[in-house]
């Protein structure tokens, strides 16, 4: 099976695995399921507005599942995680006939019980919080500062939880409201857990010129032990802002899919599928962006 070409370079879209189990395809991975394991695929997929877009980005879905490697790694002091390998050649045998489709965007992982909130901590006021911070003074319920600028720096990160609708927008709780879901103890687990793996990565991503405004983790539970799982402090999943170019007081450029969202923002559409293409510069652009911050942040060149 040949990638699908969307545009000068190959680029994964889709992946039709006939002889694997499909278990599930988001709105970037297509996930396999073998018995308590699953195999998660990163395409080359963008969404932008929650609306998945035409095109693909070249390497994005290596970019995204090597990054999350790397912080597993990284993190697997703070709480453990879903990660069994990424090494093809420990994967279940029926996925070595598709192995030049998996190499690289691929890894097998335990399958959880989901914990059903999207754990987000926020160091800089960007994006919504932006938004909500001007209208009410708060973020989530949380009362911070007055005169605090767009990209400010916070006096230190918040948790702001949130959970999916079925239309599949984020929609931002308290606290209180994510205890009354999930109760009170695993509640504070999540935040304890997100604020120590975001406070970690920060330091060590600011040493590497890059600042990581936001993020969001999910998290899930095997024998009763809370893990971390899906995807880790990616350009798809936080903020990533260049060091060195960091000035509060406006919006900051970017190396997640923000460059993509600028564009779709100049055109006549009203954010609802199917979505626009993007042209070849606005797609290779975006590669680029995606590949650096990958290594900025691990200081090597992504194997492609």
């Amino acid at each position: 099976m040949q990638p699908t070409n969307t545009n000068s370079l190959s680029v994964i879209v889709t992946t039709n695995l006939p002889d694997l189990k499909l278990f599930k395809r988001g709105k970037v991975r297509d996930v396999y399921e073998f018995g308590n394991q699953l195999l998660i695929v990163a395409t080359d997929r963008i969404s932008a507005f929650d609306v998945v877009l035409p095109n693909g980005i070249p390497y994005k879905g290596k970019v995204l599942t090597q990054l999350s490697l790397f912080w597993f790694e990284f993190t697997k002091h703070i709480v453990p995680n879903h990660l069994i390998t990424a090494e093809i050649n420990e994967f279940p045998s029926e996925t070595e006939q598709y192995r030049d489709i998996l190499m690289g965007r691929s890894m097998l992982v335990k399958k959880s019980k989901v914990v059903e909130i999207e754990c987000v901590v926020r160091g800089y006021l960007a994006g919504s919080a932006w938004k909500e911070y001007q209208a009410t003074g708060t973020i989530c319920g949380i009362k911070l500062p007055q005169g605090l600028r767009e990209s400010s720096k916070l006096p230190e990160p918040i948790f702001t939880p949130a959970t999916k609708a079925s239309s599949g927008h984020d929609i931002n709780i308290s606290e209180k409201e994510m205890i009354n879901i999930v109760g009170y103890d695993i509640g504070m687990q999540l935040k304890e857990k997100s604020i120590a793996i975001y406070t970690e990565a920060l330091s060590y991503a600011e040493s590497r010129g890059i600042i990581i405004s936001d993020t969001k983790f999910e998290f899930g539970f095997v024998d009763d032990k809370l893990i971390l799982i899906d995807e880790i402090l990616t350009p798809d999943s936080s903020r990533f802002w260049p060091k060195d170019d960091y000035q509060p007081g406006r919006p900051q450029k970017s190396f997640d899919k923000q460059f993509v969202r600028d564009y779709l923002e100049t055109l006549d559409w009203d954010k609802t599928a199917p979505g626009p293409p993007l042209p070849d510069d606005v797609v290779n652009k975006t590669s680029e962006k995606y590949l650096e911050a990958y290594q900025r942040l691990v200081g090597k060149p992504l194997a492609i």
